[in-house]
């Protein structure tokens, strides 16, 4: 079993896979009879939450908005079969610099 009590400073932190699995056990069956398609228009919805929170400058609601933002791509995610911890580090333990360079 993970241990996944982010509380408990006895455990391990936890990981980006730790975080996904939590996200499956949690929200998996759900997020699969909604289907794929209306999962990641709540993903949208999150994104749009975000966008409001970050207009009115409302820390502790950005924070918020955040979490569900990753945690709704991580819902859609796990639909895809897709390792979320693999994934970010293909894509970025060596990002190439003309993704930073770029604005």
């Amino acid at each position: 079993m993970i241990p996944l009590d982010i509380n408990n400073s006895k455990k391990r932190p936890m990981t980006i896979r730790d975080f996904q699995e939590l996200i499956r056990r949690a929200y998996y069956d759900r997020d699969s009879r909604r289907g794929l398609f209306k999962t990641w228009l709540w993903l949208q919805e999150e994104v749009g939450e975000l966008a409001k929170a970050i207009r009115k400058g409302d820390r502790e609601n950005i924070e918020e908005e955040i979490a569900d933002v990753i945690a709704w791509t991580v819902s859609v995610a796990n639909l895809l079969g897709i390792d979320v911890e693999r994934a970010l580090l293909k894509k970025y333990s060596n990002p190439p610099m003309k993704h930073f360079d770029e604005e």
